[in-house]
């Protein structure tokens, strides 16, 4: 009886283990029919349990698809029965994908974040008014805020319009500005209201809980 017992370590390696290796079983046993058309009503009878055991994926588009194609895959792409749709490849599967081309921004001043340059590069296309003045001065101030939630410090307002005109290549210019940014803390004072706003609405609704 010792002689019979089988270890995970030495069974056969589960290609999609999803399907357990009584399914994996099944698709080997198919692999050696030799009759073409009993090997198709077993392939059949597969998919069919296939399918059966991944009920949460029937409303997927192309269902029946997916389920071929992973039998061809537990099969090493050897079983060789009609199918409805085009047999995949073993080639196509362990084709590489194309590297994906990921932004290489690196900008000198990483704790404001690419929407800033971004919202800087806006402003500096609009007309000069009273918009644009309005937009340049909450970039600033929300520079500022960026600013002490990476220094945790206070920041002069001349250092984020240093930060602001070299960032604008020059074309957005506050440093002889008379008008002041936001105060440091009321800057971080509003960062913390909003983030414990969402325990306190909790809090309150645990003592609105009625008793029953």
């Amino acid at each position: 009886m010792i002689d019979t017992l089988e270890y995970n370590t030495e069974r056969e390696h589960l290609i999609i283990p999803e399907y357990g290796r009584h399914m994996q079983k099944m698709i080997n046993h198919a692999k050696g029919i030799e009759d073409r058309e009993e090997r198709n009503k077993l392939a059949k009878a597969i998919i069919s349990v296939m399918g059966n055991m991944q009920p949460h994926l029937r409303d997927v588009p192309d269902f029946q698809h997916k389920l071929w194609d992973q039998l061809f895959i537990m099969s090493n792409f050897e079983l060789d029965v009609d199918s409805p749709y085009p047999k995949p490849t073993k080639e196509l599967l362990e084709e590489k994908p194309e590297p994906l081309e990921y932004p290489q921004n690196h900008p000198k001043y990483r704790f404001y974040g690419n929407n800033i340059k971004t919202m800087i590069d806006v402003a500096n296309t609009w007309d000069e008014g009273e918009l644009k003045e309005a937009l340049v001065y909450t970039i600033a101030n929300h520079m500022k805020k960026c600013f002490l939630n990476w220094n945790k410090d206070t920041v002069e307002d001349m250092v984020i319009y240093d930060h602001l005109f070299e960032l604008s290549g020059g074309k957005i210019d506050l440093r002889n500005s008379e008008e002041n940014l936001s105060e440091s803390s009321s800057l971080m004072r509003a960062k913390s209201k909003y983030s414990g706003k969402k325990g306190h609405h909790k809090k309150g609704q645990g003592r609105q809980r009625k008793r029953y």
